[in-house]
């Protein structure tokens, strides 16, 4: 009996897999660290994919 591969992930279309950035004060700390903050895509939390949506709420979508 043969196995059926996993489909792959679906890439989040708001952030195309590039869920997390980081992001720059601009300055330094008083040790010389860069002062950084991380971003995560709010659509995918960070994920880079999204979840495939089942036929139960495809037609819920509907009415």
């Amino acid at each position: 009996m043969t196995h059926r591969a996993t489909p792959p992930p679906r890439i989040c279309p708001n952030c195309d897999g590039q869920a997390s950035a980081a992001i720059t004060f601009g300055g330094r700390d008083h040790q010389g660290h860069l002062r950084t903050i991380t971003a995560h895509c709010p659509a995918c939390q960070g994920t880079g994919t999204t979840h495939r949506r089942t036929r139960s709420t495809r037609e819920g979508a509907r009415a």
